[in-house]
Order: C-alpha cells, then structure tokens, then sequence
C-alpha cells in the first residue's frame, strides 16, 4: 500500500480541521438562544466573539495573499458569518451601553486594527515579505487567543470548581489545535503549525485540570453539602415486641 503524499495529508487534515472548527464556532449557539429567548444580552460579554472576528478575519485576508490556502479560506469565511451573526444578536438584545462599548471594540478591532495591518502590509511590503509580515501577526494574535483560557484555568483553581471549563469545549479545541497543527506541518506553513502547538499544550493542560478538580480535587462546598445530607439522613429504628425483651433491627447512620 504506497503512503499518502503530503499534499494529500495536508487535504485530510485541513478537511478535518475545517470540521472540528465548525462544530467550535457553533459551541456559543446555547448562549444566543438563551439570549433570543429572554430577549436581553445582559450579564454576557461580546468579547470573545470579537476578538474571534478579528482573528478569522485576519487569518482569512492571511489565506488570501497566498494561491493554496483554500483550507484556511473556507473555514475562516464561515467563522466570520458565524461571528457577525453573534455579535448581531447581542446587540440587539444589549442594553445601550453595552451597544455602544460592542460597536466600539468592533471599531478597533475589526475595522482599525485590521485596516491598518492590512493598509501597511499592502504598500510598505511586498512580495513574499508581506505574506511572511501578515503570517507573523496572525501567529500572535493567535497565541494571544489560546493563551486565553488561562485566566479560566486559574479560576477552576482557585474556586476549585470546573463549572466555568466544560470538558467537550476543551476536547473540541484540542482536537482543533491538532488538526492545524499536522495541516500547517504537511504545507509548511509554520505560522499556522506553531501556534498550534501552545493550542494543544493548552488544551490537554484544561483536560487534565478538569479532571483533577472534577474527580480528585473536590470542591470543599460541595463536600460540606454531601456531608450535611448524609448527617440528616433519617435513622431508621425497628422494634420487635414478639420476642422476649427488645430487639434492635434498624441502623444508625452517622
């Protein structure tokens, strides 16, 4: 059986990566129907869903300077659709302020930020110096991004509760990771392939704490309260009178 090139791995796994991205950008859809249903965004944050249009926006304009990123382009045209659709039902359903603080962050970021990357790389740079310019700046962007979770990570620490860290999200996002990762190393592209390591290192790091103060490590209110209901549990005491004297059937829970 002759081995698989590495253009043809580069397919397979830029496929399955558009996939599992996919079912990542739809992980919010619970919040916005939460939010369409009580017809207020109130208490969430538009965020993440920013800073998320930024970088499929940027990684996207990245894709198109080059002619065989079609991988890359695909998925990152369906995040930004994806996106402007959350950021378009938070606003809506947005107090006036948070209104006006969205509009502001989408100014600077996806119109300010972008525009100006995109206004200096195409005069100041040319050639391949401007593909290389553009990569080095989708690179960080996305290591500021995966470094995200960190302050999740920190809270499960010190709450000792991994009700802010669900385990299926963290899988999806290091089966993500993973997937561009081996895509970037079968076409060379270690603008995308890097990043995706401190993706992966990450994600396992969010798994192993999940299980750690999921299964080991458990929350002390948690404990307190499972305790409580064991200390009130009713006692159960049966006599029997038939016999001579009394007989003492029941246990005594403690």
């Amino acid at each position: 059986m002759a081995f698989l090139t590495a253009q043809q791995l580069a397919f397979i796994f830029g496929l399955l990566g558009n996939i599992v991205s996919f079912l990542v950008f739809l992980a919010p859809v619970p919040t916005f129907t939460k939010i369409y249903k009580k017809k207020t965004s109130e208490g969430f944050h538009a965020i993440p869903y920013s800073v998320a249009l930024f970088s499929a926006s940027m990684l996207l304009y990245y894709a198109l300077l080059q002619t065989d990123k079609l991988m890359i382009v695909s998925i990152n045209i369906i995040g930004c659709v994806i996106e402007v659709a959350y950021l378009t039902i938070y606003i809506v359903y947005a107090p006036l302020a948070n209104k006006i603080s969205t509009f502001k962050m989408i100014f600077v970021l996806n119109i300010g930020s972008l525009g100006s990357v995109a206004l200096l790389t195409m005069f100041l740079v040319k050639g391949e110096s401007r593909v290389t310019a553009v990569g080095y700046v989708c690179a960080a962007i996305n290591l500021a991004v995966f470094a995200a979770p960190l302050s999740i990570m920190r809270r499960v620490i010190q709450t000792r509760s991994v009700e802010f860290m669900p385990f299926n999200l963290s899988l999806f996002l290091t089966l993500c990771a993973t997937m561009w990762f081996f895509y970037g190393i079968f076409v060379k592209d270690f603008f995308i392939a890097v990043p995706n390591v401190a993706g992966f290192v990450l994600g396992i790091c969010q798994m192993l704490l999940y299980i750690v103060y999921k299964y080991v490590i458990k929350n002390p209110e948690t404990n307190l309260k499972q305790h409580e209901e064991t200390k009130e549990s009713p006692v159960y005491l049966c006599v029997d009178n038939e016999t001579e004297g009394l007989e003492l059937k029941g246990v005594i829970s403690n």
